[in-house]
């Protein structure tokens, strides 16, 4: 990976932070959990397809995104587990409580809503698009949050678009290749060797949280080499994406597989409801 050295800080620029940002855009959910689908195992599938119905995990996967500012209590609740709180230099058994719960929390509740038969219809759903969706968000290495580039939130100029490091990662490159879902699960898969996919599959997720955070370090090292709050922004274009492309599109394709490997690991232990 080239390193961000090189990278030019754009002209001073009046700008305002941006407001807290997603994880993986709805792209590059569908991505992973297209890869996941095509990944599970068939009693997996029969508990996906109870919970789901015809909707299939690439839909799901986007849910909790798309009900944030769903007054529901459990969605407002819900609100804080989208990301994790863990100091710089620091490993995810090191992570700062929320008051909320983050998205280990989350991950947790979900494995027991999933595994108890007497669990509402409802919140079996809830649960299902959480851990589609979470597996793929802890992937990232802008999804942990550490003073002072916050998660990745920090002004960038994308292409001479004011966007945020976080974007950049997580939607800006994956919008530069122009494929849909389906097209890029496709290449991602393609490369992907039978050795990948056993290397890859655990259901501990610490092991892919810690990758992230490790990744985190590198991306901060960089732009705090170059950069610091209240600098005008950095200017990001073709050189960040050749540097940055395959560690993400990496992360892209290990979510997808760790996805298949928790799913496979909660409904080997689960139960399915009564008629």
């Amino acid at each position: 990976m080239i390193r961000m050295l090189a990278y030019m800080l754009a002209p001073t620029l009046a700008v305002s932070l941006p407001t807290p940002a997603l994880a993986w855009g709805a792209l590059g959910h569908r991505v992973s959990a297209t890869i996941a689908e095509r990944n599970i195992s068939g009693n997996t599938r029969a508990h996906v397809e109870t919970i789901f119905g015809p909707m299939g995990l690439p839909e799901a996967s986007t849910m909790p995104d798309e009900q944030r500012q769903n007054p529901d209590p459990f969605w407002q609740g819900a609100a804080s587990w989208h990301r994790i709180e863990v100091e710089r230099g620091k490993h995810i058994a090191d992570r700062q409580p929320h008051e909320g719960g983050d998205a280990v929390n989350a991950l947790e509740w979900a494995v027991v809503t999933l595994r108890d038969p007497a669990a509402s219809a409802e919140n079996r759903r809830r649960a299902l698009a959480f851990a589609v969706h979470l597996v793929a968000d802890t992937h990232l290495p802008v999804h942990f949050n550490a003073e002072p580039l916050g998660g990745g939130d920090f002004p960038v100029l994308w292409f001479g678009e004011q966007r945020s490091m976080h974007w950049a990662f997580e939607e800006g490159l994956l919008l530069q290749k122009q494929l849909s879902a389906s097209e890029y699960a496709d290449q991602l898969i393609a490369r992907t060797r039978p050795r990948d996919v056993t290397a890859w599959w655990t259901p501990e997720m610490e092991v892919w949280m810690n990758e992230g955070i490790a990744m985190r370090e590198v991306l901060y090292d960089e732009v705090e080499a170059g950069w610091a709050p209240g600098d005008a922004p950095l200017n990001l274009g073709f050189q960040f994406v050749y540097d940055w492309t395959p560690d993400m599109e990496l992360r892209l394709l290990q979510s997808g597989i760790r996805t298949a490997a928790f799913l496979d690991w909660i409904f080997a232990e689960a139960v399915q409801p009564a008629d």
